[in-house]
């Protein structure tokens, strides 16, 4: 038998079974899912530091398990400094097997990492999609603290397969994403 994450055993155990019942789904394949997770590091100091690119590249590779791939910039900004073609972030777009692992990860030990966490905000984006943005990716377990020259961020969006808000944020409660608990109207 071939490894199964997880998360993605949940997902086809609990939360379609549950799903189907809250939305009154008459098919498995109505149910929501997360199609991918891409994570995106912007690095604005690239501009003067070309090193900082492919440090941002191996620290975001470590946490995804999977090759990140630098941005490029699209056009000029002179007030910037900036040039077209110049990479200026790295970003990984993680489905399958690795962004079930990925998310187990995030949920269960990355974010309760964070000093003073309360939850994460509960806003979508309007389409059934998920912004998350974390400030420092030093709470991910892949990083050593001593290794790190500078702490930064990065967003991490959650693409999933409905357009309905209501839907995938009962999707990623599911998956046991911390949400912020505040009474909705």
């Amino acid at each position: 038998m071939s490894y199964v994450p997880h998360y993605k055993k949940k997902y086809t155990e609990e939360i379609v079974p549950a799903l189907m019942k809250q939305f009154n789904y008459t098919s498995v394949m109505q149910v929501p899912r997360i199609e991918k997770i891409v994570i995106n590091q912007g690095v604005g100091e690239a501009v003067s530091d070309k090193k900082l690119v492919e440090v941002a590249e191996k620290e975001l590779t470590l946490i995804a398990g999977q090759k990140a791939v630098k941005t490029i910039s699209r056009k000029d900004i002179s007030n910037f400094k900036l040039r077209k073609k110049m990479p200026i972030g790295v970003m990984v777009t993680l489905r399958k097997e690795r962004m079930y692992e990925f998310l187990q990860r995030l949920v269960s030990v990355a974010l309760p990492r964070i000093r003073d966490f309360h939850g994460i905000p509960e806003k979508l984006d309007g389409k059934g999609n998920y912004n998350l943005g974390i400030t420092e990716q030093i709470i991910f377990p892949e990083m050593n603290i001593e290794q790190v020259g500078k702490v930064k961020g990065m967003n991490i969006t959650f693409v999933t397969t409905t357009d309905n808000d209501e839907e995938a944020f009962a999707l990623l409660k599911e998956f046991g994403l911390p949400f912020k608990n505040k009474n909705k109207n």
